[in-house]
């Protein structure tokens, strides 16, 4: 059915029009009204398998069609249920509204055309829709200085990206006769050579690989995310990010697969996950402002949902469709996972900032302060990230792991090899990942800072959190339920019913029981069980009296605060250890007063240095720099220069019209 679809589109441009005309309050509620209608589209249009629109707009003479895959409808309904929480809450910096509900809005009528449109114009148009709607929530919110710079650094990167995947649809529309619609890009795929379907894989996931923080793209992610709110966050980490990674998907898995070239397509797609998903999480590990954490964290998962694909691509050039489905529907319930997961973080951020005017990680003791249900959906969240049982986030990992540990199904001994260390990459990401949130969480939200006066957290926040973390947990409980979703898709790929294999009852196993088996549903009830004996030696413990007695400070004056654990002394260790990658740096600033024996003000920095940035971006700016310098002669003012050019410009076009 595609009449909730239809209403979603006309809702978001009602609203993208009423923010315009600055009437916000109307504007925002019509955007989330537009969110309920397309969950509700892909809640009703997945059993049907597929969903088809027509809008009333031309482009070069050909009908606007949308038409939704399985897989498209299952990322947009889970990015759109914190989007629509977001936006309902809206930006914790009031000024910005009416600009930002805009914003959101064009994010959201890009998004809902990357998931649908079946033709390379209006898929361009739609893409660029979504980049700037970025762009307006980052610059609406003027959160601090840097944020134009920082946009502007987002947006170029983007349009780089923009290139890649133009070049793909050209080479795409040349094998296939020059069309632009999408019907015929498959059938043209399989015409092409073996390296013509390799550099248009490489050109796809260098272009939406851009937009999803692959390497060496994630350097913008903390820029961007640290100029905005967690609302912003919250709907460019859902229902942006899981766009992008379904245009990979349609790419790599609809498009070119399978076929000659594909193996090792799937080498590089996986490398290049793995290594992303490792940097991206060393250096969330390293951030102590909320947003810029969260930012890392969502390119480290964008980043394991690429491997699973990359996993897909290297067993269906084996002809392992089984394994293959299996490892694509891993990672669109990954990415889902995320999205709620990452979404209930962003917003109990904008909670902790809008309480306490400061995204920093630092032990203010909101737990104790604020209500149970937002620490509830927070811990929720926390532990959905951190990969921990019961939650989707523990779920889906273990499915990833799994799927890469059958890689000794595959005949060379090449993609062997690249599984077995993707899946030693994913341990390490797994590893520190689990202590980046045990960090956030600890330190950021949980920690005692011995401030009475620490505000109460907004009701809206509260609520907001909770819905998203008994959602997470939902999703896991319920999935050998609801998993089933996916079958329509995973039998219009790879010809099987994935998830069928993928459940036994109320039991989570890849393909078989014989190999592994988990489930979230049984964990719900063992769990509070297995509390019992703890609960037992806490209970038992009352007959002893405890003995308190007041910390030793080493001869010092007694000061909890100033020996309270901090972001840097948490994650101090792993940046010495892992110092070739991090660089760290360490600048010290003294402002003296009268003579230099008397220091009015000491400031200490420190941070990490970027990987790509001195060695890639840094050049590429400095080059675009001493080229604009040197076209500065064109805005010289002389009018006789002015007469020159357009008179050499007239004879060289007489010139090319006489030849």
């Amino acid at each position: 059915m595609s009449e909730p679809l239809i209403i979603a589109f006309w809702l978001w441009v009602c609203g993208l029009v009423l923010a315009l005309a600055r009437a916000a309050r109307v504007a925002r509620w019509l955007i989330v009204l537009g969110a309920a209608a397309g969950i509700w589209a892909a809640a009703i249009s997945l059993p049907q398998g597929e969903s088809v629109m027509t809008l009333p707009i031309a482009l070069a003479d050909q009908v606007v069609r949308l038409q939704y895959a399985p897989g498209a409808l299952w990322l947009m309904a889970f990015g759109l249920l914190p989007a629509g929480l977001a936006v309902a809450l809206a930006t914790p910096v009031r000024r910005a509204r009416p600009a930002w509900l805009a914003g959101a809005a064009l994010s959201l009528i890009g998004a809902l055309g990357v998931f649908g449109l079946q033709d390379a114009y209006a898929f361009l148009i739609a893409w660029e829709l979504m980049s700037i709607g970025g762009a307006v929530l980052i610059l609406s919110e003027r959160t601090s200085a840097q944020a134009g710079r920082c946009t502007l650094y987002m947006l170029a990167l983007l349009e780089v990206g923009v290139v890649g995947i133009l070049l793909a649809l050209l080479l795409l529309a040349q094998s296939s006769g020059g069309g632009v619609a999408f019907d015929a890009y498959a059938a043209g795929a399989h015409t092409m050579s073996s390296g013509g379907r390799i550099a248009v894989g490489l050109l796809a996931l260098f272009g939406f690989g851009a937009k999803l923080g692959l390497l060496p793209f994630y350097e913008w992610f903390p820029g961007a995310y640290g100029n905005a709110s967690g609302a912003s966050g919250a709907i460019m980490s859902g229902v942006v990010l899981n766009a992008a990674f379904f245009g990979l998907s349609r790419t790599l898995i609809d498009w070119l697969a399978p076929g000659t070239g594909i193996f090792g397509l799937g080498i590089i797609v996986t490398t290049v996950g793995v290594v992303t998903s490792i940097l991206a999480v060393l250096y969330a590990f390293q951030q102590d402002d909320w947003r810029r954490l969260l930012a890392f964290s969502s390119a480290e998962n964008a980043a394991i949902a690429v491997t699973s694909l990359g996993a897909s691509l290297l067993f269906r050039a084996d002809g392992l469709n089984a394994l293959a489905g299996l490892a694509w529907t891993v990672a669109v319930l990954h990415l889902s996972g995320h999205a709620l997961a990452k979404g209930g973080m962003f917003i109990c951020a904008d909670g902790v900032f809008a309480a306490g005017g400061s995204y920093r990680l630092a032990q203010r003791g909101w737990l104790r302060t604020t209500s149970l249900v937002f620490g509830i959906g927070a811990l929720f969240a926390a532990m959905s990230l951190a990969a921990i049982p019961p939650q989707i986030g523990f779920v889906t990992e273990w499915f990833t792991f799994q799927t890469l540990f059958q890689g000794f199904h595959l005949a060379t001994i090449g993609g062997r090899v690249t599984l077995a260390l993707a899946g030693a990459g994913l341990a390490l990401t797994a590893a520190v990942a689990f202590a980046t949130f045990i960090k956030a969480f600890g330190i950021g939200l949980l920690g005692d800072g011995h401030k009475p006066e620490t505000p109460h957290v907004g009701r809206g926040y509260d609520a907001a959190a909770l819905i998203l973390g008994l959602a997470i947990l939902a999703t896991a409980v319920g999935m050998p339920v609801w998993l089933h979703g996916l079958q329509e898709a995973s039998l219009a790929q790879f010809g099987i019913d994935a998830p069928k294999t993928m459940t036994t009852g109320w039991i989570l196993v890849p393909l078989t029981d014989k190999f592994a088996f988990i489930s979230p549903s049984l964990l719900v009830i063992v769990m509070p069980l297995l509390a019992i004996l703890p609960l037992l030696l806490l209970a038992n413990g009352r007959r002893f009296a405890l003995r308190r007695v007041r910390v030793w400070y080493g001869g010092m004056r007694e000061d909890p605060q100033s020996s309270a654990t901090t972001s840097l002394t948490f994650s101090n260790a792993m940046r010495t250890f892992y110092s070739f990658i991090y660089r760290p740096t360490l600048d010290t600033a003294r402002e003296h007063r009268a003579t230099a024996y008397f220091i009015h003000r000491l400031e200490v920095e420190h941070d990490v240095a970027e990987v790509f940035g001195p060695m890639l971006f840094a050049p590429l700016r400095r080059a675009v720099w001493r080229l604009a310098g040197r076209l500065r002669a064109l805005q010289s003012g002389d009018l006789n220069f002015y007469l020159g050019l357009i008179g050499a410009l007239l004879i060289i076009i007489l010139g090319l019209t006489l030849i």
